[in-house]
């Protein structure tokens, strides 16, 4: 944690260095860019749920409160806010229906951020194995130092998952007729195409522009090249959420991969933590003013916990007849 305070203590200092225009056309590439995902994620669910209309507003409100959440809380919580705010702006919804939707809205973004990964690893600039744990990082620490307990963590809640989807499946034959209504979508190829990968691959331009822009903000070359290296890095200290937007990791890694580079250390820690810090507190304040519009309550405790009995009840009781 040490490395993150003095990280933060280096963008500090350089704060009145920052061209405050060229951040705040960073941000409204960002705000576009949620407003694209939010999009794609409406035309997943509308597909879902093909005999309620899906509204786009509160789709979006529900999209960016658990995007604000996702910027503070680790391993994704801002998932569950999600489901539970669209879960009471769709009659009829079950959260065995909404669940598989957030995987659909993934396998784009798991292809592209595949491909900028491979395209990092040609370029020879990634971190190998033997030098991620050194690195000052805080997602990567443990499980690389611990490779084979971090391993039986993840074969354990792999067979965990698979168990508890084979015997709610067995239990409650409406349940899969529940969870496949979450992909339908992808039995309809054009429709997926022209309502979803469209609008993410819009999502990957304007995140492209925005760091382009907060490059451009904190003075660093800002060319094609060096905008595909720090969303490789995103894209990498990601794949871990074991901490609210990869802190830590970002810092390590974007001066790693920036290592030939002529730009400052100081100036490299300075815009990573820069970025993290705008896009974070953007996110969070957006998130809250969407949570307090659609909830009336920032406690998002209280909205999460009585769902989660309302999702156990949805598997235990089978769809009435007819």
């Amino acid at each position: 944690m040490s490395q993150v305070v003095d990280a933060t203590r280096t963008f500090l200092d350089q704060l009145a260095q920052v061209g405050w225009a060229w951040l705040g056309i960073g941000l409204a590439f960002h705000l576009a860019r949620l407003w694209s995902r939010g999009l794609a994620w409406r035309n997943i669910l509308q597909a879902s749920f093909p005999e309620t209309e899906v509204k786009r507003l509160p789709t979006f409100g529900a999209y960016v409160a658990g995007v604000g959440l996702n910027s503070v809380a680790p391993a994704r919580a801002g998932d569950v806010l999600k489901l539970v705010l669209t879960h009471a702006r769709i009659e009829g919804s079950t959260y065995a229906t909404l669940t598989p939707t957030l995987i659909v809205e993934t396998l784009f973004d798991t292809v592209v951020a595949a491909g900028v990964l491979s395209w990092a690893l040609t370029q020879n600039v990634l971190p190998g194995l033997d030098v991620l744990p050194k690195l000052p990082s805080i997602d990567w620490h443990w499980p690389l130092k611990h490779p084979e307990p971090a391993m039986a963590i993840g074969v354990v809640w792999i067979v965990v998952i698979v168990l508890l989807v084979v015997i709610y499946a067995r239990r409650v034959p409406a349940f899969k007729k529940r969870v496949a209504a979450g992909f339908a979508i992808l039995k309809q190829p054009r429709r997926f195409a022209t309502g979803v990968i469209s609008w993410q691959a819009l999502s990957w331009v304007l995140r492209a522009a925005t760091v382009w822009a907060f490059l451009r903000a904190f003075h660093l070359p800002a060319t094609a090249y060096t905008t595909a290296l720090v969303l490789a890095v995103q894209s990498l200290s990601t794949l871990l959420p074991f901490t609210p937007g990869g802190v830590g990791t970002q810092q390590g890694l974007i001066v790693y991969v920036f290592r030939k580079e002529p730009v400052a250390k100081t100036r490299l820690i300075s815009f990573s933590v820069g970025m993290q810090i705008a896009l974070t507190a953007f996110n969070v304040l957006l998130g809250i003013v969407a949570l307090a519009l659609m909830a009336r309550t920032l406690r998002w405790k209280q909205l999460v916990s009585p769902a989660r009995e309302e999702m156990k009840a949805e598997v235990e009781t089978p769809e009435p007849s007819g």
